[in-house]
């Protein structure tokens, strides 16, 4: 295990390091001609730090006053999402300045001032990062209306309103808590789900801020649930955690299931790479499910939106998933689209149904940028005898405007 750990990070530092030489020599191609002589020292110490501020800003997190390590952290933050932007868009000038040596169509002005060009990227970088610092404030309301071919005893529809990966910490705090609260409640949901990463690796903002009391202002008629998702284990305070979200009012299900109101069971999957941080793992599905009557309408929670096989072959008729933020910084969805079948939206193999949800928080950048974050509202209709198949019905998808 200790050898994948250095595997792992020895491959992320070659390519973090390799990335950010990339950029900090284009940059200094650049602008050089704009620095007094002798003052390269200079730029390259300012980049240095800009390149090191997140990770020096979480690995000082123990040692550092919290305030300055949350500076660090928080520039860091914006330079990961900077980064990623800018290393887009210097490889598509150099695809673009290879093309010149063969066609020759840039004009002389624009290459002998290569200051313009740089300036033109910084714009423009600067521009995305703005627009996605608004965007991941701004979430919007999605809405799915799918069937369930199963009869849930006296129930004939359940509405559901499920928000995944909210990461409450530093970044997403109680003032963004307050509002979601309001919101999700203002829909009359008969279920609250929270499918995972709700509260990210530590419990000390958590407390601090209150956000139990926050929390515990969710209203639904069945009640509110939640999982794990890999945040709540990452930084080894998961008990904490979970007696925090339970004082909270949040039932928190870990490889167990409810019935609920005599009517359709709720399986909650704890997270399935837990034993990476110290933990069990998941069990097999098979084994969380023994006694559970499959005639009744099964709905689980699973936070990552793989190994779909499972809940088909164990009977599972919906699983809401989070996990994946649609990649969160565009191009990255897809890489998000290569690792997970569905990274978003809605998937129906015979009678097993899927809906990812890309998310309401952010990790990392607080920057979305070719998605939008989300509370997912589903309403779900109960038709048929148990064991009808799916049929024809197609599932209603819409969104709705943005909430805040």
């Amino acid at each position: 295990m200790k050898i994948q750990y250095l595997i792992f990070f020895g491959l992320f530092f070659t390519v973090y390091g390799s990335i950010n030489l990339y950029i900090g020599v284009r940059g200094w191609e650049a602008f050089s001609r704009l620095w007094p002589q002798g003052c390269g020292v200079i730029y390259w110490a300012v980049f240095i730090a800009l390149a090191l501020s997140f990770i020096a800003g979480r690995l000082a997190e123990n040692y550092l006053p919290g305030s300055l390590a949350g500076l660090l952290t928080g520039i860091g933050s914006y330079w990961l999402a900077a980064m990623n932007y800018l290393f887009f868009t210097l490889v598509l000038i150099d695809i673009v300045r290879l093309l010149h040596r063969k066609l020759n169509f840039i004009p002389a002005s624009v290459m002998q001032r290569p200051e313009l060009t740089g300036l033109a990227v910084v714009l423009l970088v600067t521009g995305i990062i703005i627009f996605g610092a608004w965007n991941a404030r701004h979430p919007r309301l999605v809405h799915y209306d799918i069937t369930i071919p199963k009869s849930a005893g006296s129930l004939s529809e359940l509405h559901i309103v499920a928000v995944s990966d909210i990461h409450l910490g530093k970044i997403i705090h109680n003032g963004r808590l307050l509002p979601l609260v309001q919101q999700v409640s203002n829909l009359n949901p008969d279920l609250i789900l929270l499918p995972g990463d709700t509260v990210e690796e530590s419990v000390t903002t958590f407390t601090e801020q209150n956000m139990s009391d926050s929390l515990r202002m969710l209203e639904a008629k069945y009640g509110t649930f939640a999982i794990f998702g890999n945040h709540e284990y990452v930084g080894g305070q998961a008990e904490d955690i979970y007696r925090h979200l339970q004082e909270a009012g949040i039932t928190v299900l870990r490889d167990e299931y409810q019935k609920i109101a005599g009517s359709f069971y709720l399986v909650g999957r704890d997270y399935q790479y837990g034993e990476r941080f110290g933990e069990a793992g998941s069990q097999e599905l098979s084994q969380v499910m023994v006694g559970l009557d499959r005639l009744l309408p099964v709905i689980m929670l699973d936070h990552q939106p793989s190994n779909l096989v499972e809940g088909q072959k164990q009977g599972v008729d919906l699983q809401i998933s989070g996990h994946t933020h649609l990649g969160q910084l565009f191009p990255l969805n897809i890489f998000t689209g290569l690792l997970f079948e569905t990274d978003w939206g809605h998937l129906r193999k015979g009678d097993f149904q899927l809906i990812v949800t890309c998310g309401f928080g952010t990790w990392g950048p607080p920057i979305r940028v070719g998605n939008v974050p989300e509370i997912v509202d589903i309403d779900i209709h109960f038709t048929g005898p148990p064991g009808q198949g799916a049929g024809d019905v197609e599932p209603v998808m819409r969104t709705m405007g943005r909430l805040w």
